[in-house]
């Protein structure tokens, strides 16, 4: 997976490319602990991303809760596979998707 970053002030976007899943989960945590420290706003654009893991859901779900206290979250751009996983695993209704 590559994680691409951008920061303006206290809001931060990561673009999402490939499979986030239980190898690249790890990576997408450790780059959201090290960066999300006076972020206000996350964007996550998921225009690239294929795939995504019950990993990756649970690093969205800690994340969304980190951020609830920080100010939000919100999710880019999503695929019509990816967005029918965060369906039927009722995450529509926890996350913001655009």
């Amino acid at each position: 997976m590559i994680i691409t970053k951008t920061t303006e002030g206290t809001s931060l976007t990561l673009v999402l490319e490939g499979r986030l899943d239980t190898v690249t989960a790890p990576q997408l945590e450790s780059e959201l602990r090290s960066s999300i420290d006076g972020i206000d706003k996350l964007f996550l654009d998921f225009t690239s991303l294929e795939y995504i893991s019950s990993a990756g859901l649970r690093i969205l779900l800690s994340t969304q809760k980190i951020m609830n206290k920080q100010g939000g979250m919100v999710i880019r751009n999503v695929n019509e596979d990816v967005m029918d996983i965060f369906e039927i695993t009722g995450f529509v209704d926890i996350l913001t998707v655009e």
